[in-house]
C-alpha cells in the first residue's frame, strides 16, 4: 500500500470510530435519561441532549482510564 492509502484508511477508521462512540453513547443515553431525549425532541432544543451526551462519553472514557 502507498503512503496515501496509509493515511486514508487511518482516516476513515478515525470517523467511524467516533461514530460508533457517538451512536453507542446517545443510545446509553436514550435508555438511562429518555426524559432529556423526549424533551430535546419536542422543544428542538438540543442543547441538554448534547450536554448529557457529552457527560457519558466522558463518565466512559474516565472508567476505561481508571480500569487500565
Amino acid at each position: 500500500m502507498s503512503r496515501l492509502e496509509n493515511v486514508g484508511l487511518s482516516v476513515i477508521s478515525a470517523v467511524a470510530a467516533i461514530a460508533v462512540l457517538i451512536a453507542v453513547a446517545t443510545i446509553w443515553l436514550f435508555v438511562t435519561n429518555p426524559v432529556t431525549v423526549a424533551t430535546a425532541v419536542s422543544e428542538g432544543n438540543v442543547t441538554p441532549f448534547i450536554r448529557d451526551l457529552a457527560d457519558v462519553i466522558w463518565q466512559a472514557l474516565r472508567g476505561l482510564l481508571e480500569y487500565l
